[in-house]
């Protein structure tokens, strides 16, 4: 950055340098309070000193609103940008970036992320504590799977995660309440189905779990060790209606496929307490036809008035 700059206009508000070859930011820039929006698109930033020092302690820290260093050389994201609480627009698309830190949960006030274009293999479940987060695109990236936790992303208006490596979606995506677009295309889900519905027998303490839960057994917790207690508390109900049944540890993995806008299916995972409960139809090859396709009409109803978009092609 120009030396003297926070002398010639101390009172900027909005500075863009992208595309300038720039391969680090001067401590100029902690001297302008007033500055909001930060361009720093299409440069060589990415090493060490990249960023000024002491970033987090200055006045930009509290007025910065919108940073965009996409297209440069980060491979991790810098610590001290998880200092700038005022942020409400992060985009670091097209970077070096391996992985989401979980202290992306400290900027309460994002509204926008952007970290397409990147190395990413995994989503931290401490991204889901954005409150105020309404647009995130993970699109081409390497991620395998979507934690159920982003159910928790009340806000969210689009979820962009095409060209991944996502073989199905957690049924608790339906409770993002306020998505109108989720973008799938180019992941495996969208040409090829999982069919792994392997099953591990339960153990004797499951079986036993099961039968006090089912039947109602009483106890008292100064019946049983705390460990046990603490065990029967973990029971998670079998999303089968005609079951009533529990699991502990072991489940069936079964896919359901959901339609959303009466056009496309997309596969959620379900867990199911026995193979008894799944049906034998539910294959990936008959999924136009398959049981598990119409004991979604249900959560189909529920979801497909919200869901305005959905892009698989």
């Amino acid at each position: 950055l120009p030396a003297g700059l926070s002398q010639w206009f101390p009172a900027v508000e909005a500075l863009d340098v992208s595309g300038t070859g720039l391969a680090e930011m001067g401590t100029e820039l902690l001297s302008l309070p007033c500055l909001h929006t930060l361009l720093a698109k299409n440069n060589r930033l990415g090493g060490p000193g990249s960023l000024p020092k002491g970033l987090e302690q200055a006045p930009l820290a509290r007025s910065l609103r919108v940073l965009n260093l996409s297209g440069n050389r980060f491979a991790e994201v810098p610590p001290a940008l998880l200092q700038l609480r005022g942020l409400r627009s992060l985009s670091l698309g097209g970077n070096r970036l391996h992985g989401i830190p979980p202290d992306i949960q400290e900027l309460h006030s994002l509204e926008f992320l952007y970290l397409g274009g990147n190395f990413i293999t995994a989503i931290p479940p401490e991204l889901a504590k954005l409150p105020s987060l309404r647009y995130l695109v993970l699109c081409d990236n390497k991620i395998q799977s979507i934690p159920p936790q982003l159910a928790q992303l009340h806000s969210l208006r689009s979820l962009s995660l095409h060209n991944n490596l996502l073989t199905y979606l957690p049924r608790e995506i339906l409770n993002l309440v306020h998505l109108e677009e989720l973008s799938l295309r180019g992941n495996p889900l969208v040409v090829r189905f999982v069919r792994d519905l392997t099953y591990n027998p339960p153990s004797l303490q499951e079986l036993a779990g099961r039968t006090v839960k089912t039947r109602n057994v009483p106890y008292a917790p100064s019946d049983l060790p705390e460990s046990l207690v603490r065990y029967l508390s973990l029971a998670s109900n079998c999303p089968n209606p005609k079951c009533g049944g529990v699991y502990f540890d072991s489940c069936v993995r079964q896919i359901k496929f959901v339609d959303f806008c009466g056009k496309y299916r997309l596969p959620l995972m379900h867990y199911l307490c026995s193979p008894e409960c799944s049906s034998p139809f539910s294959s990936a090859s008959q999924s136009s036809t398959s049981q598990s396709e119409s004991d979604s009409e249900d959560e189909a109803s529920v979801a497909a008035h919200r869901m305005q978009k959905v892009l698989l092609g």
